[in-house]
């Protein structure tokens, strides 16, 4: 836990409400560290932000924001401008599922505004401030989907792409300043979100199992300052390696494309 001390005395988790983002959130506490948690829907993160400051008595500071709107991400910044933010998490996402073209122009909008802008934008400013200071930590969450054209979810791969390359560019840049950077590339993680978009078929057998938002958030955590990517999960750094070291790119596209219609029966 020693570690915590570079990224405090507040970490700000996007996203935070359920699933990965509240598990960063829960391990951060632990570690001692108190918490500004963003998301779009109020009640349920006001909800959790009361219990884990009940739990850990940490001070834990609920800021509800669209991030798929400029004003929300404003409204974050305006929010902590008098707070030493050390550690920033950027878990929030939104992902179209379905072919490209049957797919709302305004959902592929949403997903670069969530994906893409709300990121850059949260680590330019908060950034900023921790190279400023000395010290600092920002991790970026991407996918696996992002390593190559992923079908059906065409415009949320892509995204994750540029979060990877992005907290890559930013390892280099900003650790000289004293500030770590780390892309958090989990695959399919047991969370509430990964139920609602509504998988309805069964994976290949090859494909790595769903794994527990803890283990995602406890293994990113562990790498930050160590790495620029960090693959959580074994079976995830398996499949990796092969979709990309192995198989030729148009085979590794076309295996995504298989996987994810036999997933959503699409």
């Amino acid at each position: 836990m020693r570690k915590f001390a570079n990224y405090g005395p507040v970490a700000l988790v996007a996203g935070a409400s359920e699933g990965l983002g509240a598990a960063f959130a829960e391990r951060l506490a632990a570690a001692g560290l108190d918490l500004v948690l963003v998301a779009r829907r109020a009640d349920p993160l006001a909800a959790f932000a009361q219990r884990l400051g009940a739990a850990t008595g940490r001070s834990v500071l609920p800021v509800a924001a669209d991030l798929g709107e400029a004003a929300g991400v404003d409204s974050v910044l305006a929010a902590t401008r008098q707070l030493e933010i050390g550690l920033l998490v950027c878990n929030a996402a939104f992902s179209p599922i379905g072919p490209f073209l049957d797919r709302p122009l305004d959902e592929h909008r949403a997903a670069i505004a969530v994906n893409v802008t709300a990121p850059v934008v949260l680590a330019h400013a908060l950034g900023g401030r921790m190279a400023a200071r000395g010290r600092g930590g920002i991790v970026l969450v991407t996918s696996l989907a992002g390593f190559q054209g992923t079908p059906l979810v065409a415009s949320y791969a892509a995204t994750k792409a540029f979060n990877m390359v992005l907290a890559e560019g930013l390892w280099d840049e900003l650790r000289a300043r004293g500030v770590d950077v780390l892309a958090c590339c989990a695959g399919a993680t047991d969370t509430p979100g990964y139920a609602r978009s509504a998988p309805s078929g069964r994976p290949a057998r090859f494909a790595p199992r769903l794994q527990p938002a803890g283990a995602v958030a406890r293994e990113a955590l562990d790498a930050l300052g160590r790495a620029p990517l960090v693959i959580t999960g074994a079976g995830n750094r398996i499949a990796s390696l092969v979709m990309r070291r192995v198989l030729t790119r148009e085979r590794a596209v076309r295996i995504m494309g298989r996987e994810m219609r036999r997933r959503y029966s699409l």
